[in-house]
Parts: C-alpha cells; sequence; structure tokens
C-alpha cells in the first residue's frame, strides 16, 4: 500500500502542474504539448554482448556522442522535437548519455524501464529466473521514483520484449504481469518488442486478466502482423507501431497506412524507423543509420496519396502524445 501511495503522489505531483497532461523525458517531465513530432521508437547505442557482460566500461560517452550527434542535429532541423529512446536495460541503455545528448540537440528524449527477453533472455539478468514478479516490478517502479541508478534521470514508459512464439514462455509471461503491476503503479505505457500476432495478443490477455487497458499497451514490431489483427488489437485499444520505415520499403507503409485509415484506425498507429545505431563492439562504433526516410519519403508519399495534414498530425504529434502520456492509475 506505501508503494502505491508513493506512486500515485508522484503521478499527481507530475499532472499537477496545471490541466496539460505529461511526459517524462530524461531531464523531467513536461506537458504532452511541448512533444511535437515524435519519433517513437529509435536507438542511439546498443551493446549485444549480452546481459552478463554489459555495461558502461564498454563504451565512451564522447565517442558516442561524437558519432551520433549529426544524425540527430539533422532530425531536429526537420523539425523533430522529441525522441524515444528504446534500447533497455543490459543492452546498452545509458541515461546519462541521452540526457548529455537531450542537451547538446534541444531534442526532448524519453528512456525506459523494463528488460527485453527476445533472443532467447539473452538480455535478461540470470537474477531474474529467481524472481517473483511483484520483486521484478519493485525493482522497476523504484526507478521510476527514484530515477535510474545515481543519474536522476526517470523513465517515461516501460520496455519489455517477447519472443515470436504462438505461446509465452514462463520467463516473457513473467515480464508482461510484471510491466502491467509496475503500468498500475506508475501510469507509464507499456512498450513491448513482439512482432507476430500471436504473443501480442498473449500479452493483451494477460494484461486483460490484471486489469490493464489496452490502450495502455504498444505492440512494437507490428509490421511482422497482418491488417486484420492490426484492426483487432487496435478495436481493443492497443496502439499499433510501424516501426521499420525504410527507403525500401516506403510503399509497404504507405499502402498499410491507407488500409488502416480506410478501418477509421489511424488513431491507434504510431510510426518510426527503429534506426541508428553507435554499435558497442564495431570499429567507431560501426555503421549508423540515419533517422529521415520518414520526413522526407515516407510523409510527402502519404501526401501525395492524399493524406491530408491533420491526418499526418494525428500520426506524428498527437498519437505518441496520447501513447506516451503518463497516466492516472485508479486502484
Amino acid at each position: 500500500m506505501k508503494t502505491r501511495i508513493i506512486s500515485l503522489l508522484i503521478i499527481i505531483t507530475v499532472w499537477s502542474c496545471n490541466s496539460d497532461q505529461y511526459i517524462m523525458t530524461v531531464s523531467g517531465p513536461i506537458p504532452v504539448s511541448e512533444m511535437g513530432i515524435t519519433l517513437e521508437h529509435e536507438h542511439i547505442l546498443v551493446d549485444f554482448i549480452g546481459a552478463d557482460s554489459s555495461g558502461y566500461h564498454r563504451w565512451n560517452k564522447e565517442d558516442v556522442i561524437e558519432k551520433a550527434l549529426p544524425y540527430l542535429e539533422e532530425i531536429r532541423e526537420l523539425d523533430c522535437r522529441t525522441f524515444i529512446e528504446c534500447t533497455p536495460a543490459y543492452l546498452g541503455r545509458d541515461p546519462e548519455l541521452l540526457r548529455i545528448i537531450s542537451e547538446k540537440t534541444g531534442l526532448n528524449i524519453i528512456t525506459n524501464i523494463g528488460w527485453y527477453g527476445a533472443r532467447g533472455n539473452l538480455y535478461i539478468p540470470e537474477r531474474a529466473f529467481e524472481m517473483r514478479i511483484e520483486d521484478i516490478a519493485e525493482e522497476w517502479i523504484s526507478e521510476f521514483r527514484h530515477g535510474i541508478e545515481d543519474t536522476g534521470v526517470r523513465p517515461g514508459f516501460i520496455k519489455i520484449g517477447v519472443d515470436r512464439d504462438d505461446t509465452l514462455s514462463l520467463m516473457h509471461e513473467k515480464l508482461i504481469r510484471a510491466a502491467a503491476l509496475t503500468h498500475l503503479e506508475t501510469g507509464l505505457v507499456i512498450k513491448s518488442h513482439t512482432g507476430p500476432e500471436a504473443p501480442a495478443f498473449a500479452q493483451l490477455a494477460v494484461l486483460e486478466e490484471m486489469e490493464v487497458p489496452a490502450e495502455a499497451f504498444i505492440w512494437t514490431h507490428s509490421q511482422r502482423g497482418n491488417l486484420e489483427a492490426w484492426i483487432m488489437a487496435a478495436k481493443m485499444g492497443a496502439w499499433i507501431s510501424l516501426d521499420n520505415v525504410r527507403s525500401k520499403n516506403i510503399e509497404e507503409h504507405v499502402k498499410n497506412l491507407q488500409d488502416i485509415r480506410s478501418a477509421g484506425l489511424l488513431d491507434h498507429v504510431l510510426i518510426s524507423h527503429d534506426s541508428g545505431w553507435y554499435r558497442v563492439g564495431e570499429e567507431n562504433g560501426g555503421n549508423y543509420n540515419g533517422y529521415t526516410a520518414i520526413f522526407k519519403e515516407l510523409l510527402p508519399a502519404l501526401k501525395e496519396k492524399g493524406f491530408a495534414e491533420s491526418e499526418i498530425n494525428l500520426l506524428m504529434v498527437e498519437n505518441p502524445a496520447r501513447a506516451f502520456r503518463i497516466r492516472i492509475v485508479k486502484h
């Protein structure tokens, strides 16, 4: 009960600054009205070595900044204002690095809490397998209440990952249940690396059981699903994240967005690149891919197909603001 009271007080404090709703950035809370154009699924740094070996000693912040900054400044010049950084703990999450980059670029950057179970649990700490669901959730909730480690940076969403199997493993069900408990205490949205529709609906079933509304769930990498599944999930209230926009697949994304618009569900869609990033362990950070295909190719293509400015604004501004706002949770 004490945890719930403290968490609710934090949420109320964030919301009570004025009548606006808020998100949590690496520099602190801001009104959702200040989010502006948002990229909802990107990366600046990723370390694929595994949970047992990853750590801040594996990269030099100055090297990462030097590599990433031109790409981030480029999207800032294209009027992007908010950047959702989706690298979770044990995969290269560095909240202090993100705060420095936010200060240098003027971008609102949002980081996360949660653990990534996809790829065979390589990026989950060994202790997780013996932990109770409640204890995992309490650890994540603590990062929201007190900040990540000693940085003072607080997370703005919950990031988990599950495998593409038709059913959830015991560990991955533990992750979605811990995420549900964390949402109920913090009001943060759950963004789950998922892929196909079967694990998406398996997670939504768990959330329904735990009385978490579907609107608190972002089906990440949903481009691996199909239109029928997107429509079903969106009608439940979930967010459909089409997050692999590339120059080579612009026509595919235009078609998908046209179909979703025809179904009257464009207000449940998020789009991004899932791009970047400084690749720890590769020479000079490896090949860094930029974040401009949406601005320079997809949005012009949508306009050519008759998408109105209001619909572009819905995709790039209104939907991310609604998805990532901190919700007041009623216990």
